[in-house]
């Protein structure tokens, strides 16, 4: 299980809802009218953009290894 940290904001008043960023994903954002809804679509945004990611790093070096980097 990986963790991200999500910055949410409020909506305009006269429009409601919520919108939020990833702080380690730039580009990763999501929105909703409630914050449940806002966060799913942005761990939705966060798991496209990780993947592919993954994909584009394969596709441009077919003979690239992966190795697990943990951060304490």
């Amino acid at each position: 299980m990986k963790r991200f940290t999500a910055i949410i904001h409020r909506g305009e008043p006269d429009e409601g809802g919520f919108w939020a960023t990833c702080l380690e994903v730039p580009g990763a954002n999501g929105q909703g009218e409630t914050k449940e809804e806002c966060l799913q679509n942005l761990r939705e945004a966060i798991e496209l953009m990780l993947e592919t990611e993954r994909e584009e790093a394969f596709r441009l070096d077919p003979l690239a290894e992966t190795a697990e980097l943990v951060l304490r």
